[in-house]
């Protein structure tokens, strides 16, 4: 059997491999695939990554939807030594263009989907097509046995496993890479901290471009345990979905809890066999945590924070139902202290340190060094005491034990069903559409977390016509809920746009402002 090698990513896998060789190790649907026959799939694909382009690969891009080949998708890639850059199929081409561009992917490993979407980019990439060609005009590599690789290449811990996206203020998406020795740290503190064992079964909620997914794999696949992408139609019954698979480790937005409520899912033991819960991406709210826990009465509910600068998440304040609500504000879950070997300071309103209440700021061997494009990391990244530290740009409270309150966002980066958006990116694109003058985005309550409202000068348009000029280079995730027209935009008493009023008039809270 393989042995691990040092502290690559790709070791958790091969710990479950060592260890649960003939377990399932993902199962998408009706397939299924075991650690055995990943692995060897994986040496393939590796040996074809490696042999498509003209030289060994910096980057591989991962374009496929969550099924077997973006799974392996991702552990080749990782196997080539490598950077893997996860991407999702359903993001308009330009969007994926972009990133592809941005992190130097000199080759791309795509299901059927994500041949669809790279075949509607200007890209020449080499492409292996583990499923076959697809008869666009794409260079589709075929995969040989005789590429296959004899082991994962050796890593460093200063590699960069994987870069991830998130939004940018400039109307480009913000990379951010994130090393081996990032990850070999973090995977070991949840080692310490949760007991997974091989006959979990994980379930798989985010898309495999965001943060969180790589929770779900790797802690299960260091445990020699299954991951189980959990399809859309399993929200409308999710207690049969639990029972069926025997689900035993949950991971989502909150959104997903309201969600469950709403499709009459969340009653008291609805979910028996939970051992473990856990909610990330945006603030979650007692009663949510509360309702929760009586759905699964025998699981841990654990609310989780943290930006994808700091690796996946960086706190965690485990849900008690006798003391969390009451160590709550605005009926928020604390999200709990920092992780071992990190530090914190908390940066106040007008300049210098708080003690009390302020900015995040963190500093630890989570932390990314700087984002693929130094440019990006102009006011992110602060210099203090010898150290680098990242600026979060949210507001927390610190308590007597150490740990931390959310209270909200200090700049215009909101949280959109887990999604990172930021506000002036919406604005950008919006800016750029016919006959636009100017746009404000703001956010609002819906009944499925915060959504979304854009409001323009300039040309009146239909919302459709809006709508579909955006989702050519906007995710899903990231469109507008509604998008009303203005004659002109409300100033506060310093003459800036008052956002705070549009935000109110969004939510039904006062007048309509300028016909």
């Amino acid at each position: 059997m393989t042995e691990t090698i040092g502290c690559g990513l790709h070791e958790r896998f091969l710990r479950g491999l060592s260890g649960s060789p003939g377990r399932v190790a993902v199962r998408a649907g009706a397939e299924t695939v075991s650690y055995e026959e990943a692995h060897r799939l994986a040496l393939r694909w590796a040996g074809a990554l490696l042999a498509a382009p003209a030289e060994p690969p910096r980057a591989v891009g991962v374009l496929a939807g969550k099924g077997i080949e973006s799974y392996v998708g991702i552990l080749a890639a990782l196997y080539t030594g490598a950077t893997v850059v996860p991407l999702n199929p359903d993001f308009p081409a330009v969007r994926t263009e972009r990133m592809l561009r941005a992190a130097g992917a000199s080759v791309v490993l795509a299901d059927g989907r994500g041949l669809a979407a790279l075949a509607e980019t200007s890209l020449d990439l080499p492409v292996v097509a583990p499923g076959g060609d697809a008869g666009t005009r794409l260079r589709t590599v075929p995969v040989s046995g005789g590429d296959a690789l004899d082991a994962p290449a050796r890593v460093r811990a200063d590699d960069v496993a994987y870069v991830l996206f998130t939004s940018g203020s400039t109307g480009r998406p913000k990379g951010v890479p994130i090393t081996h020795g990032s990850t070999h740290h973090y995977f070991g503190l949840l080692d310490e901290r949760y007991d997974f064992r091989p006959d979990d079964v994980f379930s798989q909620t985010f898309d495999l471009n965001f943060d969180c997914a790589m929770f779900d794999m790797f802690c299960a696949w260091g445990a020699g345990a299954s991951v189980h992408p959990v399809p859309a139609q399993a929200y409308r019954d999710l207690p049969a979905f639990f029972a069926e698979r025997g689900m035993t480790v949950w991971f989502s937005t909150p959104a997903g809890i309201s969600v469950a409520r709403k499709t009459g899912g969340l009653a008291p033991g609805a979910f028996p066999t939970l051992r473990w819960s856990f909610f990330a991406g945006e603030a979650l709210r007692c009663a949510d945590a509360a309702d929760w826990q009586a759905a699964a009465p025998a699981s841990a509910v654990e609310n989780l924070y943290g930006p994808t600068e700091l690796t996946v998440t960086v706190t965690g304040h485990r849900w008690s139902p006798e003391t969390s609500a009451d160590l709550g504000v605005n009926g928020l879950v604390p999200i709990g202290a920092l992780h071992e070997g990190h530090d914190h300071l908390l940066l106040a309103e007008g300049g210098g340190f708080a003690e009390d209440e302020g900015e995040l700021c963190v500093t630890g061997p989570q932390m990314t060094a700087g984002y693929l494009d130094p440019e990006d990391d102009d006011g992110r990244f602060l210099k203090h005491d010898g150290r680098a530290w990242y600026r979060t740009g949210d507001r927390v409270r610190r308590l007597a034990d150490g740990e931390l309150l959310y209270l909200g966002r200090l700049d215009s980066q909101v949280q959109i069903q887990g999604w990172r958006v930021e506000l002036a990116e919406v604005e950008h694109e919006i800016r750029s559409c016919d006959g636009v003058e100017d746009a404000v985005a703001v956010t609002r309550p819906g009944p499925n977390g915060t959504e979304l409202v854009v409001f323009y000068t300039g040309v009146p348009a239909p919302p459709v016509e809006l709508a579909r000029r955006l989702r050519r280079s906007l995710p899903k995730g990231m469109l507008p809920r509604e998008y009303r027209h203005v004659g002109e935009f409300p100033l506060n008493s310093n003459r800036k746009v008052d956002r705070g009023r549009l935000a109110a008039e969004a939510a039904g809270r006062t007048p309509a402002v300028g016909g």
